[in-house]
């Protein structure tokens, strides 16, 4: 696989984590879902205050973030 479809999966990855959670702050209630929509801090104080409905799209995006560090990792290492 080559590293730059591997970093657009990454962001693939985190991209359905961050949908997730909206989905599960519009579940909670519309002011939840429209703060997670347009003011970003208001996501994670979502995740940290519900945390059972956040969880999986939580790590998600986490599972997602590794994904692009370990890409961007070894596209960076110097050859030798």
């Amino acid at each position: 696989m080559n590293l730059s479809a591997l970093i657009i999966l990454a962001y693939g990855i985190m991209l359905v984590g961050g949908i997730m959670i909206l989905i599960a702050a519009f579940r909670e209630s519309v002011l939840w879902g429209l703060g997670c929509l347009f003011i970003p801090i208001v996501g994670l104080i979502f995740v940290l205050a519900h945390w059972r409905e956040a969880k999986a799209g939580f790590l998600i995006q986490l599972f997602g973030l590794a994904v692009l560090l370990l890409a961007t990792m070894v596209l960076h290492r110097p050859l030798l």
